[in-house]
C-alpha cells in the first residue's frame, strides 16, 4: 500500500484536507499535547479536551482536577493549567483530567471526524509514535495546532521531526511537509536556540516559563501514545490498525 503523510501547518487550513479514515496526529509542542502525553504517561486514568473554560465547570461536581489556559496562563479558579510539571505522577495518577488551553484542544476536536484515529504528538513520545505509525496501514495527517490559527515554528519543527523518521515507510509526501522537514534539519542539533526565533516561546519567556519550554523540547521522555477514545485520551494499547 502506498501511503501519504501531509503536514497541515495550522487548523485554518484543515478543510483543505481530504482526511477520512486518517491518523490524526495533533501537535501542540508548547503546552499542551507535550503536557497530555506526560499526564498519560504518569498514570492519568483519561484527560478529557474541552473547547471553552465554560465547560471544564460541568465537571467540577465529578471528582476530576480541572485544567484551563488561556494565552499562556492559568484560568483563576481552576486547579492548574497546561504546564507538563502539573502533570507528574503525585497529581495525575488514577485521576481524569479535564483540559482546555487556548490551541491544542481546538485542534483535537476538529480533528476528531470522519473514522479518524486522533493521537498526541510531542518530542516527548517522538520515537514510540514513529514506530507506531509506521506499523499501520492508514494516511498520516500531522496537525500543528499553530497559535489562534496561525502558523508556529515549534509544531512544524515537530511535524518535520516526524517526516524526516518516516520518510523510508512513505511513499508521497506534500510540500509542507518538505518544507516542515528542511526546518528540522536547520534546527535539530539544538531546538531551544532554534526556537529563540519564535514569537510564542517570547510569549513563554515573558511568563517565565523557561524551565517548561525545555521540558517540552525533550526528545523521549515518554513512551505513552495518548488516543481519543470517544471524548477521552486514555493510553494506546499496542496494537496494529
Amino acid at each position: 500500500m502506498q501511503r501519504k503523510i501531509e503536514v497541515c501547518l495550522t487548523p485554518a487550513l484543515l478543510h483543505l484536507y481530504n482526511i477520512e479514515r486518517h491518523i490524526v496526529v495533533v501537535i501542540d509542542i508548547l503546552r499542551a499535547t507535550s503536557s497530555i502525553t506526560y499526564g498519560i504517561e504518569n498514570g492519568a486514568e483519561a484527560i478529557i479536551p474541552v473547547s471553552q473554560v465554560e465547560e471544564c465547570l460541568a465537571y467540577k461536581d465529578h471528582g476530576y482536577l480541572l485544567a484551563a489556559e488561556r494565552n499562556g496562563e492559568v484560568v483563576e479558579g481552576y486547579d492548574f493549567g497546561n504546564s507538563p510539571f502539573s502533570y507528574t505522577a503525585e497529581k495525575v495518577s488514577g485521576k481524569t483530567v479535564v483540559l482546555t488551553t487556548t490551541n491544542g484542544t481546538k485542534a483535537l476536536h476538529l480533528a476528531n471526524k470522519d473514522e479518524n484515529i486522533v493521537v498526541i504528538g510531542s518530542f516527548l513520545n517522538l520515537t514510540s509514535l514513529c514506530i507506531w505509525l509506521e506499523a499501520q496501514n492508514r494516511d498520516v495527517l500531522l496537525l500543528c495546532a499553530g497559535w489562534k490559527d496561525q502558523f508556529n515554528l515549534e509544531d512544524t519543527l515537530f511535524a518535520g521531526a516526524v517526516v524526516n523518521r518516516l520518510r523510508k515507510g512513505f511513499s508521497q509526501f506534500d510540500d509542507a511537509g518538505v518544507a516542515a522537514e528542511d526546518l528540522f534539519l536547520l534546527a535539530k542539533d539544538d531546538l531551544r536556540a532554534y526556537l529563540h526565533k519564535s514569537s510564542h516561546s517570547h510569549r513563554l519567556a515573558e511568563l517565565n516559563i523557561e524551565d517548561d519550554v525545555q521540558f517540552c523540547l525533550q526528545t523521549d521522555v515518554c513512551t505513552a501514545i495518548p488516543v481519543l477514545n470517544g471524548n477521552r485520551l486514555v493510553r494506546l494499547a499496542e496494537q496494529k490498525d
